[in-house]
């Protein structure tokens, strides 16, 4: 683990420990937003899972809030499977079903446990789409456990590559996860985007 810390500390003194920093402040600034671009940040982690951040990123900039809270479903299907979205009908359907939440910032605020809600009542959220959303709009406590969060960890000697990532296994590496961001003084929000660039080499959302 030392050689893992060395290397965020390293980060942390960097241009990307600015840009990290600067994403953070942006994370921060959602809570001053509306339901609709709350909604609009849930739709974008329903269509990242098993599919890549970076393209759910421009799909969400072309089709705005107008197009997660208003579009036809058979139309928003027709527009992702020509974005090449891979589950195009999976996903314009659940983000038509989550349109019964479209005042999800105001629901969450009533909520002690915001991540067992999302899990709960918004079909196509687990616990990596619930923990990446309430990240996107400012809760920094929550751990966003995908595979190259686990294979950096695995190759790290920190944790056994797990056979599958349970509710209990998650919750488990979240626990690592936080030891680490209390050893380096960082929120969960923080170590997941320089785990993330560690990784992959970049800084997204």
């Amino acid at each position: 683990m030392k050689e893992l810390l060395n290397k965020i500390e390293e980060l942390k003194k960097s241009d990307i420990g600015l840009l990290i920093n600067k994403r953070i402040d942006e994370f921060k600034t959602f809570k001053e937003k509306t339901n609709r671009s709350w909604f609009s940040e849930l739709c974008f982690c329903l269509m990242t899972a098993n599919w890549k951040a970076e393209e759910s990123i421009t799909l969400q900039q072309e089709l705005g809030h107008e197009g997660f809270c208003e579009m036809e479903q058979e139309k928003l299907s027709e527009f992702l499977k020509k974005k090449g979205h891979r589950f195009w009908p999976q996903r314009a359907e659940r983000i038509v079903l989550a349109r019964q939440h479209l005042d999800i910032k105001d629901i969450l605020k009533n909520e002690k446990e915001p991540r067992e809600w999302l899990v709960y009542n918004i079909k196509g959220l687990g616990y990596k789409e619930a923990s990446h959303f309430l990240r996107n709009v400012g809760y920094e406590d929550y751990a966003i456990v995908d595979f190259h969060i686990v294979d950096l960890l695995v190759k790290e000697g920190i944790i056994e590559k797990p056979k599958s990532l349970t509710k209990n296994k998650y919750l488990e590496i979240e626990q690592v996860l936080k030891a680490i961001g209390k050893k380096m003084s960082l929120s969960l929000a923080e170590l997941d985007l320089y785990l993330w660039y560690l990784e992959t080499g970049k800084v997204l959302k």
